[in-house]
């Protein structure tokens, strides 16, 4: 599995893919957990009580773009999509797991419902933290999965 690894991010287009999905997924969810303020200058502030929270953001983000661009190479590299499928649904309910408990924004949204609305948004504050956990799980289940097909499926020496 770690000659798959390997191969995969020995070319820079996945490196850079890679970094992108971290990018799009860490200061996004940075800004709406209110980790990151961008007025009146750019302050990342993480106390120690939010701490645990800002590392699942981060270590969430990081296995997202891993697990993207190792699907991207395995799709170029295999093109069959029916084999394919269930690796990137996983990557998506993964990384859509941890983005979904967004904090404020996610409160002003989803108590424009009603009463379900409400329900829902103090549902996903409550379990931030075990989202997150499950999301991580999903997205390093979808890794190993990846990792393991693309030195079987390919015949990785």
């Amino acid at each position: 599995m770690e000659n798959s690894f390997k191969l995969v991010f020995s070319n820079y287009t996945y490196v850079v893919i890679s970094a992108i999905i971290f990018l799009g997924l860490f200061f996004p969810l940075s800004i709406i957990s209110e980790y990151l303020f961008l007025e009146p200058y750019i302050i990342f502030s993480v106390y120690s009580n939010t701490a645990f929270n800002f590392s699942l953001i981060l270590i969430l983000s990081v296995i997202a773009g891993i697990v993207v661009s190792m699907n991207i190479f395995r799709i170029k590299l295999i093109k069959k999509v029916k084999k394919i499928g269930t690796s990137i649904t996983g990557t998506v309910v993964g990384a859509s797991a941890g983005a979904c408990s967004c904090g404020p924004i996610g409160f002003s949204v989803i108590t424009t419902f009603g009463t379900s609305g409400s329900i829902a948004s103090s549902f996903l504050t409550n379990y931030e933290i075990p989202l997150r956990l499950i999301s991580i799980g999903i997205l390093f289940l979808v890794l190993l999965t990846t990792m393991r097909s693309l030195s079987t499926e390919c015949k990785i020496n």
